[in-house]
């Protein structure tokens, strides 16, 4: 586990099965008809893919999830709780995701993100990504299109 002094005492860790509930609770908060549900998170920890958790204590303030294929990383989803936000949680999470992803040698992270969510192309643009394309009508429930986004490391 990485402890870390910062904002409260937050820390980074694994995401464990227990934990989905409140994640599939949190993923309907934010994403609504798009969000992932615990059924499909649960999928996600059993392929072996890498999901990570900021608690402030016990609580969730937000996760991130990737998955490794090479020399590359997916950024599969990340995610803040309303009221965590603007407090450096997403920022801990790609810090930690990054870190991660060049401590197992990959060369590449790619990510899809709704083109109409700026507060996270901003997240993405501060840290290196670059856009590739867009994928329309990427998210089915609302018809949204995704911009694909790289960065290399």
């Amino acid at each position: 586990m990485v402890q870390l002094d910062v904002m409260n005492d937050l820390r980074i860790d694994r995401l464990r099965w227990w934990h989905l509930p409140a994640v599939a609770e949190m993923e309907t908060a934010i994403f609504g008809p798009e969000a992932w549900s615990e059924g499909l998170l649960w999928t996600e920890l059993s392929a072996g893919n890498d999901y990570r958790a900021v608690f402030d204590g016990e609580r969730i303030l937000g996760y991130a999830g990737t998955a490794l294929s090479g020399d590359e990383m997916w950024l599969n989803n990340i995610a803040v709780a309303a009221d965590a936000r603007r407090r450096g949680v997403a920022r801990m999470l790609m810090d930690d995701l990054l870190a991660r992803a060049r401590a197992r040698g990959v060369k590449s992270v790619y990510l899809e993100v709704a083109v109409d969510n700026v507060p996270a192309q901003r997240l993405y643009d501060g840290y290196g990504f670059v856009g590739l394309g867009v994928r329309k009508n990427y998210y089915q429930h609302t018809g949204t299109d995704a911009a694909v986004m790289r960065m290399e490391l």
